[in-house]
């Protein structure tokens, strides 16, 4: 790859990092609550997106399933998490994702496993659950486990991805569609306060959902997909392994996680899980979804 190709990617992951760290700060610090936040993100991005609606997908309803699986469902888990935990734990476990999505494509279409990527898959949630006992996660409480319920739909949804026919960049916009259908009645049935909490700061949310839609889901992804198309995804996906160490970076520098060796050892081992896991032939997963930030 050449050394431009190198820094879109860097550049990707540091905005996909960044949004980690920006959502904590919204639905925690700014009390925005996370349904809410997830389904406008989506109604924004589905916005800016529209003209990728056409023509109607075949298989709709697996379009719409597998949209609200890979973006608002897995995002809006995500945002509830991180009410509690911390950015640096939610880069970690977001690892959990790539040996999941392997294990469900071996249940659900009989993906063929080896020795080299079952030892990935041991490394990887080796390492995750070493990092879970890091001060940085154990003081998320009951948000660790909607991280890791996050990480689990994100996984189902990247398996039967490579299933429908739709390009990525369409399967964006059908995410958002898919999202604003579900989140934003559950937002109105479940949560409360949403537009206090929008007139308590309206220029910092404004700001974070035009970072989180328009620069990471629709400039970011569209930059991530372009590279795809021009090079071997196994030399572009691996790259994206930069996002979770700069979401610990981030964690530890804005919002002041707790960094210990239990934490840096253990994304240490899952992220030379991941990177196997990657690097081997696959019939059955859509690789630019194992690694980096969902739709």
């Amino acid at each position: 790859m050449s050394l431009r190709t190198v820094l879109i990617l860097m550049l990707c992951n540091l905005v996909w990092a960044l949004n980690v760290v920006v959502s904590k700060i919204v639905v925690d610090d700014l009390a925005v609550p996370p349904l809410f936040y997830a389904s406008a993100r989506a109604g924004l991005v589905a916005l800016a997106l529209a003209y990728l609606l056409r023509p109607l997908p075949r298989d709709i309803g697996k379009v719409l399933l597998i949209g609200l699986a890979i973006g608002g469902g897995s995002f809006a888990l995500l945002f509830i998490g991180l009410q509690t935990a911390s950015p640096s734990a939610a880069g970690i476990i977001s690892l959990s994702s790539a040996p999941m999505t392997v294990v469900f494509a071996m249940i659900f279409l009989g993906e063929r496993v080896r020795w080299r990527r079952g030892l990935g898959i041991l490394f990887t949630l080796g390492g995750v659950f070493i990092a879970m006992g890091s001060p940085a996660a154990m003081s998320g409480g009951i948000g660790v486990a909607f991280l890791l319920a996050a990480a689990v739909i994100g996984a189902l949804g990247s398996v039967f991805f490579k299933r429908i026919e739709i390009d990525a960049r369409a399967m964006q916009a059908w995410s958002g569609v898919a999202s604003i259908i579900v989140l934003a009645p559950l937002s109105i049935a479940l949560e409360h306060d949403q537009f206090a909490a929008v007139a308590a700061a309206p220029l910092e949310i404004a700001a974070a959902l035009f970072f989180a839609s328009i620069v990471v889901s629709v400039g970011a992804h569209t930059a991530y997909y372009r590279v795809l198309q021009q090079n071997d995804a196994n030399l572009v996906v691996p790259l994206t392994l930069m996002t979770p160490l700069l979401t610990i970076a981030f964690g530890a520098w804005i919002t002041n996680d707790p960094i210990g060796w239990r934490l840096i050892g253990g994304g240490a081992l899952a992220i030379v899980g991941v990177a196997i896991i990657v690097l081997r032939p696959s019939r059955n997963i859509f690789k630019p979804l194992l690694v980096k930030a969902r739709m």
